[in-house]
Parts: structure tokens; C-alpha cells; sequence
């Protein structure tokens, strides 16, 4: 298990071995980088850890501690850890403040204790069985121990084909969970007493009052202060958006040394999809090493199946390709720390379909108290998205949105009451709505009975913050599911720790709280966050439009399938019957209908290809790829 994480951590392993419990680290050297080896012990030896990730305020923590009459053997941030578990035990996650996922071994209390950091950087896979409790920081890790089955769980893949992903804390291998986000285990070995809990809740952040963008700024300096804390050289994931562009700036302002930019481009330079014009003018704007690399479509084809393999789950992403590409070149320049702004878009409305599904679900609580009430919703007229021409036509045989207003209202009327818009307004997530039903073999549909994807986002009425609880809901879900993951395993399949400055705890605690106390749903996008970095960015970085991840995707699908299609036919899917023979020989061909942006044929050809890397890997059989 420890062998197949080296990637993780290629600069050093250890082992801790007791009478029935082994755990086993791969170290990646960030901060202490001769003095900071795992597992690592309080004085007495009578704890162990193994960590991942940082723990950013492991200076002030420690002054705390060492105040306190606690001595370090290390320099270490992780080993602030041990002291504060010494200190107040299982609470002492409340005092950390970065990404993590540990195992700590108190041998006087025969304890081990699991945590995740509040947001979910660092991944825990989980699988007990028979006594035996195995967890590691990748899917593939147990895996290999040959203990866990590969046999694929039919509700998660149906999950899978409706999201793109798998939602967490479900696997697409049944009986493997992840700990889920601000959870903690703790196993009491004498009487095999396994307690999970939750110690941190993004919707239980109290109320602020104040000046929004001022307290946001405030906090963001802080961030740039703490996550640029590193004994190696540091750079940042640069493109020409607000989110990169802002953790840039406050790195810059931070770092002691040279900082360094890293940006994606494509073959050709398409107009509308290469930032990296955008990302070298503010990185020579704020003093920043600038390197930039580019995709081809032939890297895209000939990096498949590999790709598949190092994300760990199946995720059906088309983005993958350039933060993998991203990370490699960080590696090569010398960088095994990169900072990126995920998080911006899901703490900030950045994504227009989660305004609207904030607006409709606030449309939706109305109507559980009356068509009468609700109308005011659903009814009130529309400006014309613009003045041109068809815009006008548009709106006007609209009605200027009202007749748009009853559709929707039709629509909601027709779901659970307890179900929130969220999902059901993505076309890939209605798509798979539509097409699920004919694409699976007949045991594998028995097998599934009554899933239902929808589930995620349906919950108890009356819902309390419809803000705060879609925050929750995509940060849960695409943020963490797609983006988080993705991020992690690719940055880590070339050695480099990903860090995500806006999913620091005390960050979002201060846009949740100063949320509560007065929503900005209905404000501009991220008009909290433009305003904060007003003056710390340049207007001309302020002034550009949103763009979304925006590869050659059309040319990078045909060539994907051109090559790699016919693997869908009789494939691994196929002889597990999760694919009828019919629907695989279809999506073979590749159909990607108009309106999508993952469609189910990349889907299917994706998970194909990470079931015959993942089942390779516990039965050592070699799938002809």
C-alpha cells in the first residue's frame, strides 16, 4: 500500500508497527525538510502520526504550545499536531488551521484517531471488513493490498454518470468510502468501538456584522501570509481570472523569495480559450517568474488512459488534462508547492447556474406556501439579456420572462416539495436523466432498484439559508467531487502539494457569517470579492469577463474517440454489464449532443478506462488498453 502512494511522497518513507497496527507514511518535503520524517512521536513514543498536507498556522500554534510546556523535537508544522492532541485530545482539530488527513496512534489509550481537514483537500479512502480497518490517502493504495475487492458499487456509478463524478463520501467501489470533509474516526481497539463525528459545519458559521469587502480582504492577506509558508520554492496556478489572479497578488505580497506563475496554453492559441497572454501581463505586473507549457491534442490523446489512473476516482473532465500538464511543468521547473484559486467561484456566485438555482429555489420555498404567494416570484417581468436584435425578439415573445415564470413554476410544482433546484439545471445532469434508463445492462439496472441521483440535493423543509445551503451543496459536490480531487491527484501524481487558499476554514467562516447577516445572492458575481480586491488588483484585471475553463474540448473528444473508442465495445463495462452491448457499440462512436459539456460517451469511456487500470491493479491481469 505504502509503495503504490511513492508518488505522493517521493523524498522519504517510514513505517510504526505495533501488535495490531501498522501505519506507514511517503513524505513529500515542504517545511523541516531534514528534520520533519514520519511517523513522528511526542517523547515518550506513546504517539505516532502520519500526516498529509500543512497545517498553516503551525507558528503560532506551536508558540502556544511551547507556552504551555511542550518541547518539539522537530520543526516540523505536523508536529504541532501530536502536541495539541497531548493537549486536548480529539479537539485538537479545532486548533488547526490548513489542509490535512492524519492517523494518530495513542498507545496508552489504544486509540487511533482519522481526521480530515473542514473542506476536504486531503483525501481518507476507507474499507472495513472483518475486523481489519485499512485507510489510505488514494483509492489505488488499498487497491493494491489485495484485500479490497474490485467490484464496482451500482448506485455510485449511477451517480457518477448524472454528476461526472462520484459524490462524495461514496466510491465506485463498493465497500470503499471517504472520510467525509471536518470528520474525525476513532477506533478503540480493545473493544473495536469505531465513532465517527462531525466537528465542523460551514452552516453552523455565526452571523457578521460589517463591511463585507473590508473583513474579506482583511482575511485574504492573512491567507496569502500563512499558505506561502514553505521551505522549497512556491508558485501559483495563473490564468486571466479573478480567482488565480487574486491569490497571486496576496502570495506576492507574502513570500519571502522569488514566487513563480505557471499557466496553460493550446495548441494554436484559440481565441476564446488561451489565457496565457492574460496570465504573463500580471505576472510580470507583480514581480512573478512567469512559465507557461502547451497542449497539443495529440498529448491530450496519448495521456488518456494514464489520466484516468493517476485521478484516482473516475472523473470525466476534460480539464484534467491541463492541471496535470500544469503540475508536471511545476515539477520540472524545480516547484513542488503550487497555490490555485478553487473555491472562488463556489464561495462567491461565480457560476451562473447556481444564481439562478438560488433564485429558483427562493421562487420554489414561496410556492410551498401558495400559488398566490409565490407569484410575485415567478411573475415579475425581465429586462432583455441585451439590445441587440434577436435579444429583443426574444424577450418579447417571452413576455418580457413571464411566460418563462409559469414554466418554471409548472416545474417545480412537479417535484418533491423538498427538493432543491440545484443539479437539475446542469443539461449533463438531464441528459444522464434521459439516458440512464437505456444504458445499462439488465442485472446492473436490477442491482441499482431505486437510486435516485436527486438525492444529494433534497432536504427536510424548511430550509433555513437557501444561500448558505447551496454554498454547502456545490462545495460538497462539484467543488470537492470534481475540482478538489481532480487538483489533488494530479498535482500529487508529479509530486507537487496543491494548496487552495480560499478554502481556509477561517475564510469561509468569514464569507458564510458575513453572508448570514446580509446575503449578497442577489448582488453581482463575486461582487463581494471584486470589491475586496479593489486596489490590490489593476482595474484591467478587474474589468475582464468571466471565462470558464474553455479548452479545444470539440477537437479533443473526436480525437479522444478516434482513438480510443472501439475500447467501449466489449470492454470492461460490457462484461461487467454495467453497459448494455447495444448502448456501448453506440457511445463507441462518441455522440456528444449539442448543449454538453461531458457527455455520457465521455463518461462511459472514461470509467472503461479506470476500471481496467483500477482492476489491473488488484488482480495484477493486464486489460488489453
Amino acid at each position: 500500500m505504502s509503495r503504490a502512494l511513492i508518488h505522493r511522497g517521493p523524498d522519504g518513507s517510514g513505517e510504526y508497527r505495533a501488535q495490531h497496527v501498522v501505519l506507514a507514511s511517503q513524505r513529500l518535503s515542504i517545511i523541516d525538510l531534514e528534520g520533519g520524517f514520519q511517523p513522528l512521536y511526542n517523547a515518550d513514543r506513546s504517539l505516532a502520526l502520519v500526516a498529509n498536507g500543512e497545517i498553516y498556522n503551525y507558528v503560532e500554534l506551536r508558540s502556544h504550545l511551547e507556552r504551555r510546556g511542550h518541547r518539539f523535537n522537530t520543526e516540523s508544522d505536523c508536529e504541532t499536531i501530536l502536541h495539541a492532541y497531548a493537549e486536548d485530545g480529539v479537539d485538537c482539530v479545532h486548533h488547526l488551521r490548513g489542509m490535512f488527513a492524519f492517523a494518530l496512534w495513542d498507545e496508552k489509550r489504544r486509540r487511533l484517531l482519522l481526521a480530515r481537514d473542514p473542506m476536504g483537500e486531503k483525501p481518507i479512502y476507507l474499507y472495513e471488513h472483518d475486523g481489519r480497518l485499512l485507510f489510505a490517502s488514494e483509492m489505488k493504495a488499498l487497491v493494491r493490498s489485495g484485500l479490497v475487492p474490485f467490484e464496482l458499487d451500482p448506485a455510485a456509478i449511477d451517480c457518477y454518470f448524472h454528476y461526472q463524478y462520484v459524490p462524495e463520501p461514496r466510491t465506485a467501489i463498493k465497500g470503499v468510502r471517504k472520510l467525509a470533509a471536518a470528520h474525525l474516526i476513532t477506533v478503540d481497539l480493545e473493544s473495536w468501538y469505531v465513532e465517527e463525528k462531525c466537528y465542523w459545519s460551514m452552516e453552523d458559521s455565526p452571523a457578521i456584522e460589517g463591511d463585507a469587502p473590508a473583513l474579506i480582504r482583511q482575511e485574504l492577506d492573512k491567507v496569502g501570509r500563512l499558505v506561502t509558508r514553505a521551505d522549497v520554492p512556491v508558485g501559483v496556478a495563473l490564468s486571466g481570472g479573478l480567482d488565480s489572479s487574486t491569490v497571486a497578488a496576496f502570495a506576492a505580497r507574502h513570500h519571502q523569495g522569488e514566487l513563480h506563475a505557471f499557466s496553460i496554453g493550446y495548441e494554436g492559441r484559440p481565441k476564446g480559450c488561451d489565457e496565457r497572454a492574460e496570465a504573463r501581463d500580471l505576472a510580470d505586473h507583480l514581480g512573478l517568474h512567469f512559465h507557461e507549457a502547451e497542449v497539443s491534442t495529440a498529448d491530450v490523446v496519448e495521456c488518456f488512459k494514464e489520466l484516468q489512473f493517476w485521478r484516482d476516482d473516475p472523473i470525466a473532465d476534460y480539464a484534467g488534462q491541463s492541471y496535470y500538464a500544469l503540475m508536471k511543468l511545476a515539477r520540472e521547473k524545480g516547484v513542488p508547492v503550487v497555490l490555485q484559486g478553487q473555491g472562488g467561484d463556489e464561495l462567491f456566485w461565480g457560476y451562473p447556474q447556481l444564481r439562478q438555482a438560488a433564485r429558483e429555489t427562493l421562487a420554489k420555498q414561496a410556492l410551498s406556501k401558495g400559488v398566490l404567494s409565490a407569484m410575485p416570484q415567478y411573475l415579475s417581468p425581465s429586462a432583455p439579456a441585451s439590445f441587440s436584435a434577436g435579444a429583443i425578439s426574444s424577450w418579447t415573445r417571452d413576455f418580457g420572462g413571464i411566460r418563462s415564470g409559469l414554466r418554471r413554476m409548472r416545474d417545480h410544482r412537479t417535484t418533491p416539495a423538498s427538493q432543491m433546484v440545484f443539479y437539475d439545471l446542469s443539461p449533463d445532469f438531464n441528459a444522464a436523466v434521459g439516458e440512464t434508463p437505456d444504458l445499462y445492462g439488465r442485472d446492473f439496472a436490477e442491482q441499482l432498484g431505486e437510486s435516485d441521483a436527486t438525492e444529494l440535493f433534497t432536504l427536510p423543509c424548511p430550509w433555513p439559508r437557501v444561500d448558505v445551503t447551496l454554498t454547502r451543496l456545490v462545495s460538497d459536490t462539484y467543488l470537492r467531487g470534481n475540482g478538489v480531487t481532480q487538483g489533488d491527484r494530479l498535482a500529487m501524481a508529479s509530486s507537487v502539494e496543491m494548496r487552495l487558499p480560499f478554502l481556509d476554514r477561517v475564510l469561509v467562516n468569514t464569507v458564510i457569517g458575513l453572508r448570514k447577516a446580509h446575503s449578497d445572492v442577489h448582488l453581482p458575481a463575486k461582487e463581494w470579492l471584486r470589491r475586496a480586491v479593489d486596489g490590490v488588483l489593476p482595474d484591467w484585471v478587474l474589468d475582464r469577463p468571466k471565462r470558464g475553463f474553455a479548452p479545444p474540448v470539440a477537437d479533443w473528444h473526436s480525437a479522444i474517440f478516434a482513438a480510443h473508442g472501439d475500447s467501449l465495445r466489449d470492454g470492461y463495462l460490457t462484461q461487467s454489464g454495467v453497459l448494455s452491448p447495444a448502448s456501448a457499440d453506440r457511445l463507441a462512436y462518441g455522440p456528444f449532443p449539442a448543449g454538453l459539456t461531458s457527455p455520457i460517451s465521455f463518461k462511459a469511456l472514461v470509467l472503461e478506462h479506470w476500471c481496467r487500470r483500477m482492476s489491473a491493479e488488484f488482480d495484477g491481469s493486464e486489460w488489453s488498453c
